[in-house]
């Protein structure tokens, strides 16, 4: 079983940066390609970004292509979303997730295992 423990979220203003980080436990994370969602209140949960396994491709939502990256320490289980000029609309809970395969994935239902998510509000 993969546990995924999420951390760095908080309260920023607009423009902001604010990194996230997801912490795997067990010994097969760089077998996962990992993704990053989020949910803001009253929404369904959204797509923001993905990494394979090894790092090698990676895959962004429009609304944050060019703010948010994405990547993965393989060595330290660590996954990690670095967000840049952070808006308003940024705001809801992040959660990490995991794949039982090395290839990205845009669906939510295509991930298998889930953190609690992490909070993260954006003052306008």
């Amino acid at each position: 079983q993969v546990h995924l423990v999420e951390s760095g979220g908080g309260l920023v203003q607009s423009g902001d940066s604010l990194t996230l980080s997801c912490r795997s436990s067990g010994r097969t994370f760089s077998s996962y390609a990992m993704g990053w969602f989020r949910q803001a209140p009253g929404k369904e949960r959204e797509f923001v970004a993905t990494i394979s396994a090894i790092g090698g491709t990676t895959h962004y939502r429009d609304s944050v292509k060019g703010r948010f990256t994405i990547s993965r320490n393989n060595a330290e289980n660590t996954l990690y979303l670095q967000m840049n000029s952070l808006e308003h609309e940024d705001t809801a809970v992040y959660y990490c997730a995991a794949r039982n395969t090395a290839t990205i994935a845009i669906p939510s239902r295509l991930y298998d295992h889930w953190g609690r998510g992490t909070q993260v509000t954006v003052s306008a």
